[in-house]
Parts: structure tokens; sequence; C-alpha cells
């Protein structure tokens, strides 16, 4: 006698068979565009590395220009030292992190980003020529509201003047926290410097209510304490010895030797003692 199509039988075997289908179709796409993804997913890092650098305009080759102006390198965030030890343009330092060996564990006072963990060395991208660049262009990340964010702080030759920031990921609700992904915003941080006179390691740049008034203060986000004390911890985090701090030191002591150096020559071609 031949089963009726309402059998729980037939019907759990043409669910089964769907769901087989469904499967091979989707894990069959996701194979097929991965490749398209990944590129995609480059073309995003690198068009937003141009922006904070403000060098991308509608319409441009974003990897050709990308690859004529910047050039990435890998630091060891111990020691503030360039390293060959990996490739620069596939190393993934967000990645890295979750290797033991790669990596160490963060608590209490020493992160304040929120990280629990962080990666021994990340990229850094080079504006201009690498032994003298014109920007560092340097990846942070750390906890706003809502979970994690993303994003590249631009930072002059000096090591000190911030060209700009931008963020490419995070949770945070629009019109408040997400408003820092508005240009009016991002516009103050041009000019701002991150550390001030009295300080060479601790980074001094912070969000401020109620308007900033000096070179290391910018406006906070309206109506959202959270995510702009988050944008501090974050900055303070990646901009002290803990981050980039050692590495941008580098900077700031050449132009001080080289601003030494003028100084003596302009004393002894004055006939100064």
């Amino acid at each position: 006698m031949a089963q009726s199509n309402n059998s729980i039988k037939k019907i759990l075997t043409v669910a089964f068979a769907l769901c087989i289908v469904c499967s091979i179709i989707v894990s069959t796409a996701a194979v097929a565009l991965r490749s398209k993804q990944q590129f995609n997913q480059e073309l995003d890092r690198k068009t937003n590395i141009l922006e904070v650098a403000q060098l991308y305009e509608s319409g441009m080759d974003v990897n050709e220009t990308f690859e004529s102006e910047i050039t990435p390198r890998v630091v060891d965030l111990r020691s503030g030292e360039y390293t060959d030890e990996f490739d620069p343009s596939t190393y993934e330092g967000f990645q890295a992190r979750r290797d033991p060996a790669a990596s160490r564990t963060l608590s209490g006072e020493k992160d304040i980003a929120g990280l629990t963990r962080q990666e021994n060395y990340s990229t850094v991208y080079l504006v201009g020529d690498p032994d003298d660049p014109e920007q560092i262009i340097l990846p942070i990340r750390g906890q706003g509201l809502w979970g994690l964010m993303r994003g590249f702080l631009s930072v002059e030759g000096d090591g000190n003047t911030i060209v700009g920031i931008t963020y490419y990921e995070h949770a945070e609700t629009p019109g408040l926290g997400g408003e820092v992904n508005n240009p009016r915003w991002q516009a103050q941080w041009e000019g701002k410097e991150i550390f001030d006179e009295e300080g060479e390691l601790a980074p001094a740049i912070a969000l401020v209510k109620g308007g900033a008034s000096g070179e290391t203060e910018v406006d906070a986000l309206s109506g959202a304490t959270l995510t702009s004390n988050g944008v501090t911890n974050m900055l303070q985090f990646w901009l002290s010895p803990e981050g980039f701090g050692d590495y941008l030191a580098r900077f700031r002591e050449g132009i001080d030797r080289a601003e030494a150096q003028d100084a003596n020559v302009e004393l002894e071609s004055s006939g100064g003692a």
C-alpha cells in the first residue's frame, strides 16, 4: 500500500533531502565566492588606509595608488623595531593575537582598551619614502559601548602630529557612538598632538566634554560617553609603550637630533662657542 503524501516518514525524507541540497548549494557558493570576498576585504582595507592618509579620491585605482604611495612594515611592539621575520603584505596581527606563542595576555591596568590579548607584532603603513615617511599609519582597536572598534590612525613623520582617524568596523549606536564615522568629527583630529610638552612616554591625546581647547584634546561624541571613553582608552593604549609608543619615539628622537644638529651648525656659523 502506497504511503500518503502527508505521512510523517515522507515529510521527514523530503525535509532531509531539501536540507542536504541547500547545504550543498550554500557550501559551493561560499567556496566559489571566497576569493572574491578576500579581494573585496583587501580592497576595503587599502581604501581605509588611503582615506586616513587623505590620499583617497573617488574613482581612483586603489591598488595602484596603494602600491605607489604606501609601504607596509612589520613592527615588534616589544622593542619598537622593524622585523623581517614576517611578510608585511600577508601578516595579520589581529589573527596572530589568538596564538599564545605570538601574543600576550593583558589584564587590569595594562588592558585599558579591553583587548584581553595583544599580538607581539603589528603592521604599520608608511606614506612616501619609507626611510623618511611623510605619514605613519597605525592600526588601532579597542572596546566601545557595544563591541570591538577597529580603525586606523595616521600620524605625521614627526611621530606626534595627527593627520586623521577612521573606523572601518564597530557596532556603536547610529547617531551617537556611530558618529565616529562622521567626517565633521573626524576633521577635528587633523593637527592634534599625541604628546604634550611634559610627557615623552604617556600619550595625552583624549576626548573631552564641553569643547576641546588644547592641542591634545578632541571634542567628545555628544550623548556617547562610553564610546568616547573607549576611543580615548584605545588611543592611550596603542600610543603608549604597550603599543606603538616605543616605535613612535624613534621618530621624535630623530626630529630632536636633527634640530639639535641644526642649532649647533647655526651656532658655529655665527662664531659662538
